[in-house]
């Protein structure tokens, strides 16, 4: 019995053997046959193939050419190139042999000897055919060897490629098959640009200024708060238009010890919105559009008194001026100078309890309705990183009067949060009579300290 068993797996290692050499037969002779169909067309391309078609009388057919970069001028936009007129204008000149033989590089330095002389044959003929092609059809040339150059490089820095992440109930699915062309399904995200800016401020200053009852030079203790709030949402093409938006909202109170019948006053009220249409006409200069409208929430009163000198929408100011805008921006100057030879300014006192004539207004009316020029200016300054300097310029007239205003902030950074802020705003209006004295001229000034935001 035993012999019988051993006969039998003699006979099934000598079957194993005979087939795994009839399938090394098979795969050798497959390879072989793959190698016979690739390779045979390729030498017949190459050697026999015009042979036949000049027998034959046939059209040329296309010689076989390997897929190297070594041919890559003959098949980009034609290019003008240096090299093929450097090549058949040679001067012929070859320097002198030196005798040192230590300046001799050896053959390790010269790399593969038969790719760089077949890469200086290839390119002779590369140079022959270029000026060929420059003397038959100078009309093609597309671009020159010195505008591809001046080009800039691209290098990216790629970092190198992480194994991916694969889950371990992943390990356990069955492989797609062979042939399947499913492909995965990509997420793709784009995004379009961009062309808003949107940002602003807020501050909440304060300031304290404190006198004893019995100081020799009198005076009185005061207490003072400021809010600010700037918001701007700016649209910019960087081609022709730009829209500039911004929101200004000013509200300050101080006490006023000497003010028996007002324990608080107001002493900055001020709503303003700004608008800024602009198509570009040469350079720095804008066709603008521009729009503002300006009032104030609280009233306000004189010393000792229940007569209102401003209150909530009185005055309500509206402009709208045509005009061109000169913008000029650097790293730390930014610079706008609106130029509106044509403007509309309208002003309503809402309140009949203010005296209208405080504003231009004639007795007995509510409404002023005014054409003529008007000129702004924006200009915000970067002294030294803890010193900004914002400075707005306006200047309206109708040719019979004038109304300026200049407003000048100094902001004295300290940190992030924390600044301090100097507020000078100059005032002139010939339309009404001053309270005192026979100058038109009117001067507001606050220094005060707090918190400083920016987003």
């Amino acid at each position: 019995m035993k012999k019988l068993l051993l006969l039998f797996g003699l006979l099934l290692l000598v079957a194993f053997d005979v087939e795994s050499q009839n399938r090394r037969l098979l795969e050798k002779e497959s390879h072989l046959y793959k190698m016979y169909v690739d390779t045979l067309p390729k030498i017949y391309n190459r050697y026999f193939a015009e042979v036949d078609t000049l027998y034959y009388n046939d059209t040329i057919p296309q010689r076989y050419i390997h897929l190297n970069p070594y041919y890559h001028q003959l098949f980009m936009p034609l290019t003008y190139y240096y090299a093929p007129v450097a090549q058949e204008f040679r001067t012929g000149w070859s320097p002198t042999k030196l005798e040192c033989k230590d300046l001799a590089l050896p053959d390790s330095m010269l790399g593969d000897k038969i790719s760089f002389n077949r890469l200086a044959g290839v390119r002779k003929h590369v140079n022959k055919a270029l000026l060929s092609a420059y003397l038959a059809c100078p009309n093609e040339v597309v671009y020159t060897e010195k505008q591809i150059m001046s080009r800039k490089l691209v290098k990216t820095n790629r970092k190198e490629d992480m194994p991916p992440k694969v889950k371990v109930f992943n390990l356990f699915e069955p492989d797609a098959p062979e042939n399947s062309s499913s492909v995965a399904d990509m997420e793709m995200l784009v995004k379009k640009p961009n062309f808003w800016i949107t940002g602003g401020e807020g501050s909440l200053q304060f300031t304290q200024n404190y006198i004893s009852e019995n100081w020799y030079k009198g005076g009185e203790s005061t207490n003072s708060m400021v809010a600010q709030l700037r918001l701007f949402a700016n649209y910019n093409d960087k081609q022709k238009i730009q829209f500039d938006n911004e929101l200004n909202f000013n509200l300050g109170f101080i006490t006023a010890p000497s003010d028996t019948v007002h324990k608080y006053r107001t002493n900055n009220d001020l709503f303003r919105i700004n608008s800024k249409l602009g198509i570009k006409a040469f350079q720095r200069w804008f066709y603008t559009l521009s729009v503002e409208f300006r009032t104030q929430f609280f009233s306000n009163y004189k010393t000792n008194s229940d007569v209102k000198q401003s209150a909530f929408m009185t005055p309500t100011e509206f402009k709208v001026g045509v005009g061109m805008d000169y913008k000029l921006e650097r790293k730390k100057i930014n610079l706008s100078l609106l130029l509106s030879p044509l403007s509309y300014n309208f002003l309503y006192l809402m309140d009949n309890e203010v005296n209208p004539t405080a504003f231009g207004v004639k007795e007995g009316k509510r409404v002023l309705n005014e054409v003529g020029s008007r000129l702004q200016m924006n200009y915000n300054w970067q002294i030294i990183p803890q010193i900004i300097w914002e400075s707005r310029l306006s200047y309206f007239t109708n040719y019979h009067r004038i109304e300026a205003e200049w407003e000048n902030t100094f902001n004295f950074v300290l940190n992030r949060y924390l600044s301090t802020k100097l507020f000078v705003h100059a005032r002139y209006d010939d339309s009404s009579k001053p309270t005192a004295g026979d100058s038109y001229f009117q001067l507001k000034e606050l220094l005060s300290f707090g918190i400083n935001y920016k987003w």
